[in-house]
């Protein structure tokens, strides 16, 4: 059985008394059973956040960003060493922010992901259309090459560590999000898309996460979708209840 996820990437938002008292409020709102959930705060604050939710069964920490180097001269980075010597748990790797403000290709992210994996780190791949990809009718090639020229690089047992996070980029910050149906023929089409590489039987062991303007209204409806296994969460993020909201909707589905 796929495992259920709830992401929260708080983006560059908070500061520290911030970030603690919401991840002290989620962590203690709830008790989730049936998932896991990650929190992504800014790099700051990973130790401090990580402390919070210690003793809060199915949280876990990871970090928005990596290097692809392994170290040296490179004033600003964080390297997969640095985060796992802090004991984090999971990455982010390839949000359309750093693929767009930060002209991230596919193979800086291949580079990334490698680093990853060499640290024990677990990456969570982003990949999605903006919207004249969508508009054009082409997001499905669109998005299928981005999975072809990255996903297809690694091995089936990188492949298995790997979460993967569709994240139509029309739908970030937008208010507007992918209808269920959409939702769900995205990622069919990822899934079968990894089959071209992949054993069919790994391909339906992974994880993957919808992000685009997930909330409180319309979380249940998306995560009811058969090869929808969780969402990466942006704005609703920040706000407890609302992530409180997403949470147990993902809970309540069997």
């Amino acid at each position: 059985m796929r495992r259920k996820i709830i992401a929260g990437n708080w983006k560059m938002n908070t500061i520290l008394a911030e970030a603690t008292d919401l991840a002290k409020a989620i962590s203690s709102g709830v008790n989730p059973e049936k998932s896991t959930v990650i929190f992504f705060p800014p790099f700051p604050f990973l130790q401090n956040v990580r402390e919070v939710i210690a003793n809060a069964s199915n949280f876990s920490i990871g970090a928005q960003n990596l290097s692809s180097k392994e170290g040296g001269a490179y004033t600003g980075e964080v390297s997969a060493k640095m985060l796992t010597s802090i004991d984090m748990e999971y990455v982010l790797v390839g949000h359309s922010e750093r693929r767009e403000y930060f002209n991230e290709g596919d193979n800086i992210l291949f580079e990334k992901l490698n680093q990853s994996f060499e640290n024990g780190l677990k990456p969570i791949f982003c990949c999605g259309e903006p919207l004249g990809e969508r508009s054009s009718g082409n997001h499905a090639q669109y998005v299928g090459d981005q999975i072809r020229n990255v996903l297809f690089l690694l091995t089936p047992q990188q492949l298995n560590s790997t979460i993967i996070a569709y994240e139509p980029i029309w739908a970030i910050g937008t208010g507007q999000t992918a209808s269920p149906e959409q939702a769900q023929e995205m990622h069919l089409l990822i899934r079968d898309v990894l089959k071209e590489k992949f054993e069919p039987e790994m391909v339906e062991s992974i994880s993957i996460l919808y992000g685009g303007s997930v909330n409180a209204g319309n979380a249940l409806s998306i995560f009811g979708q058969n090869d929808v296994d969780g969402g990466l969460v942006g704005g609703a993020s920040l706000k407890v209840n609302d992530f409180l909201d997403i949470i147990k909707a993902m809970e309540s589905i069997g």
